[in-house]
């Protein structure tokens, strides 16, 4: 009986996550009026217990090569910098044992920690996403936890699209490398004058987000 990589290949994931709908391809079109050919809903891979186990042990063994992060267990705190990050931060903390977990949320158009969460509480992070389409959330999530006085010791998403940052700049400490478990080449198209599928006479599908 063949054993399962700890780390699957760029094509396994990809097909976990067509085979749960999380990764779909079509014809999209988001609010902003852009268009795609293809579209990610994660949290729908994470409805399955094994799927979301495979996902969240492949990046907790990414993580475990970090110098930073491996010699930091158990005292690290995983952050997502979003609550539809979430599910994929749980996943990894339980992956690495790690003693912390924090989300962000988006208030007034600022992105920050609920109430209470106090400087010097915050063990050394572990930034964990679902996706990175332009890493700007990743970057904004260094900052406010710069301002608790913590370090960024790693960042790992599931799926990064390859014109978005490979890294995290930090200020006052080296950058942090995103690790992924896919790097996706993402087409987009700005309207649908532009689009190929549009010009195909393709169905459109409008997506909330």
């Amino acid at each position: 009986m063949t054993m399962p990589r700890l780390i699957p290949e760029q094509h396994e994931v990809l097909e976990m996550l067509k085979r749960s709908g999380a990764y779909r391809e079509g014809h999209f079109v988001y609010p902003s009026g852009q268009h795609t050919p293809h579209y990610f809903q994660m949290p729908l891979a994470f409805r399955y217990y094994d799927t979301a186990r495979v996902l969240a042990v492949a990046l907790s063994r990414k993580l475990r090569l970090e110098k930073d992060v491996s010699s930091a267990l158990p005292k690290v705190s995983i952050i997502s910098p979003s609550p539809g990050g979430i599910p994929v931060a749980f996943a990894v903390r339980e992956a690495l044992s790690a003693e912390q977990i924090y989300w962000a949320e988006r208030e007034e158009g600022k992105r920050m920690f609920r109430q209470y969460v106090n400087a010097g509480e915050v063990h050394p992070c572990v930034i964990v996403d679902d996706i990175s389409r332009t890493g700007t959330a990743l970057q904004e999530t260094v900052e406010i936890v710069q301002q608790l006085g913590a370090r960024v010791i790693g960042c790992a998403v599931i799926v990064r699209f390859r014109g978005s940052a490979p890294r995290l700049e930090v200020p006052g400490d080296e950058p942090v490398p995103i690790l992924s478990l896919v790097d996706f080449d993402a087409k987009w198209y700005d309207s649908g004058d532009a689009c190929a599928d549009c010009k195909q006479g393709a169905a459109e599908e409008h997506v909330r987000f």
